[in-house]
């Protein structure tokens, strides 16, 4: 199938980073390229965009889409940020940004299993060679472990009583495809809830997809790596989708930002942790209205932005 994406926030998010003729970006989450493609029309024959996906899909699509010298591409999860860029052959960069979240790719090919609208094993592994996948976690995992993912990852209010009526369910049978897993979760939300916010599904399709791929254990590590490499007057720009992914961006930028732990009765300071960055948006940017209509994943979409001084 044909690598299909419409990037959030494109042009925000390019405009944010203040693109330089012979800068060097990285895209951490490279996906079906628009931000790349955006930056390299901006930059010139010296500057590089270096794209990081873990998606073989996104890369081969990157390669086939765009075939543009400037571009390197490395095959890592952006938490490796400082070694991916290391392995394309730089130290310091001039603008970093990730796009969080799944990919629409990656929800639109039923085989990859993301979805709980289209039937699919269950597998929502953004790199298809790592050894986790949705089955493991939904099959092997003790009720309690479901329990801590579905509330910590999904919010989901009825996590005990789905978490518990999955494994009643794999008593008989291994659970083993996406819509018989979302089946089992709308039954055990009450009905009067059921479909309160949406699918009832779909934040429990969350929660387990953001558990196989270590989604938020990568971004204060990227973050923190991200903002040692960039120049000075360099930007990180990045979108979250979820309030778990932008409380993680906004604590990482005020961190960077106001990293002193001294008390606050101490005259001076004393830790020696000094300022990196400044925060560029004290407020997140939305997408405007007519992006709002035209693409629907743009709906949540956040994006912070950070300065390195």
């Amino acid at each position: 199938m044909e690598f299909s994406h419409i990037s959030v926030l494109l042009y925000e998010t390019v405009d944010s980073l203040n693109v330089k003729k012979d800068g060097v970006y990285v895209d951490c989450t490279l996906g079906g390229a628009g931000h790349t493609s955006l930056i390299l029309s901006k930059i010139g024959e010296n500057g590089r965009v270096i794209g990081i996906d873990r998606d073989d899909d996104a890369l081969e699509n990157a390669k086939n889409k765009i075939n543009d010298p400037r571009l390197i591409t490395v095959k890592d999860n952006f938490e490796n940020i400082k070694d991916a860029v290391a392995r394309a052959g730089f130290e310091r960069v001039d603008g970093i940004l990730m796009d969080l979240g799944v990919s629409s790719h990656q929800l639109d090919v039923a085989e990859r299993g993301f979805s709980y609208i289209k039937d699919a094993p269950l597998d929502m592994r953004m790199d298809q060679t790592a050894p986790l996948t949705a089955y493991d976690v939904v099959n092997g995992y003790s009720e309690r472990e479901l329990i801590r993912i579905l509330r910590d990852y999904g919010e989901e209010r009825f996590a005990p009583r789905i978490a518990q009526r999955i494994c009643t369910a794999r008593e008989s049978a291994p659970i083993k495809n996406t819509l018989e897993l979302a089946e089992i979760i709308s039954a055990a939300i009450p009905q009067k809830y059921r479909y309160e916010s949406g699918n009832p599904a779909k934040r429990s399709f969350q929660a387990i997809r953001i558990e196989v791929n270590g989604e938020l254990d990568c971004i204060p590590k990227a973050i923190e790596e991200g903002a040692e490499m960039l120049n000075v007057g360099g930007r990180m720009s990045i979108i979250s989708f979820h309030s778990l992914e932008d409380r993680l961006v906004k604590n990482g930028f005020q961190k960077l930002e106001k990293p002193c732990t001294c008390p606050s009765d101490f005259p001076v300071c004393v830790c020696g942790k000094k300022q990196s960055v400044k925060i560029i948006t004290r407020k997140p940017i939305l997408p405007s209205k007519e992006e709002l209509e035209y693409n629907s994943r743009s709906h949540s979409a956040k994006l912070r932005v950070c300065e390195k001084i």
